[in-house]
């Protein structure tokens, strides 16, 4: 399972990121696609000319199949687990644009600066539910995509393209977007401040233990519809920061909020779930951050320190 989020700080800046939940991780790293890369898309051919993006990834056939990413424009990305709900188009579509789903992320990154972009286009759009090769599956999946002004839900479903406005700022996994929006309805009751004073009758007054009284209810397990309200209201309660140590602290706190302990919630096959990595970009200096389950101090890997305008994926 999967959490992701998106925020602006107060000036304007995004800050986009993710915790990726699983018992192991893939041998994922950072890895920039420079400038001058030439991707050859499943179906479109090749592509050139792009914007820089960074993310965490691993490369199969010269391919940086990114997990999560954000190119210089500002733009992010994050595939979410979607099991029993993303349904992708068997083959290509005629008349629309395909994309494999394997190279959704890679191919939003590479083409667009804003959501708004992403968004007028998305309905010409069709996944398609080809591998890159034997050794890595089709990945069941929904898309987080945001900038500095806001962000959408992509689902690929048994209803074709769907696209959610998401003024929660927020992803988890299934159920879809559309039900966890609902489901928040039910946790309108949840505020931060401190209640008043509390009479029953003339003479039994009651005040809160301290703070958090009005927080009673808010889940705190680990259940995707649970995480989905407890980082909802985590992200959206959470004040504007001004300097990047700040909103970098931001967006981990809320993320670690949300982050998964091994041994507590075990998966189909005895394994447990964990938090492998959190990881997220701030387009305030262009630099990914991320840690690991193993090691939690926090990493930060700049664009400008690499040769943007070279023609080789760079793994930091």
């Amino acid at each position: 399972m999967c959490t992701g989020v998106r925020f602006s700080d107060d000036q304007g800046n995004m800050y986009f990121g993710r915790n990726l939940d699983w018992s192991t991780g893939y041998g994922q790293k950072v890895v920039i696609t420079p400038r001058g890369y030439k991707y050859k898309s499943a179906f479109l051919g090749e592509m050139a000319n792009s914007p820089a993006i960074i993310g965490m990834a691993i490369i199969e056939e010269n391919v940086p199949l990114y997990f999560d990413c954000a190119n210089e424009y500002g733009l992010g990305v994050a595939g979410l687990n979607f099991p029993g709900y993303a349904s992708y188009a068997p083959s290509a579509i005629d008349g629309k644009t395909n994309v494999a789903a394997y190279e959704f992320p890679l191919w939003v990154a590479l083409n667009f600066k804003t959501v708004d972009e992403v968004e007028k286009v998305l309905p010409n759009v069709a996944i398609v539910a080809k591998p890159i090769n034997e050794k890595y599956p089709v990945s069941q999946l929904h898309w987080l995509i945001g900038d500095a002004k806001r962000s959408i839900v992509v689902e690929y479903t048994e209803k074709g393209m769907e696209v959610f406005k998401n003024d929660v700022d927020i992803l988890t996994n299934q159920p879809g977007y559309g039900w966890h929006k609902e489901n928040l309805r039910n946790y309108m009751n949840l505020f931060p401040q401190m209640p008043k004073e509390v009479r029953w009758g003339e003479r039994a007054r009651m005040t809160a233990f301290g703070s958090g009284s009005l927080m009673r209810g808010l889940p705190g397990d680990y259940y995707a519809p649970s995480r989905f309200v407890r980082v909802a209201y985590l992200n959206t309660h959470y004040p504007a920061q001004s300097d990047e140590a700040s909103n970098v602290s931001r967006l981990f706190h809320t993320l670690t909020g949300v982050a998964m302990i091994d041994g507590a919630a075990e998966m189909t096959d005895g394994n447990y779930e964990k938090t492998v990595y959190t990881g997220g970009y701030s387009s305030a200096t262009k630099t990914y951050y991320y840690n690991t389950y193993e090691d939690p101090a926090i990493k930060a890997i700049a664009m400008k320190d690499y040769d943007l305008d070279s023609a080789k994926l760079i793994e930091a």
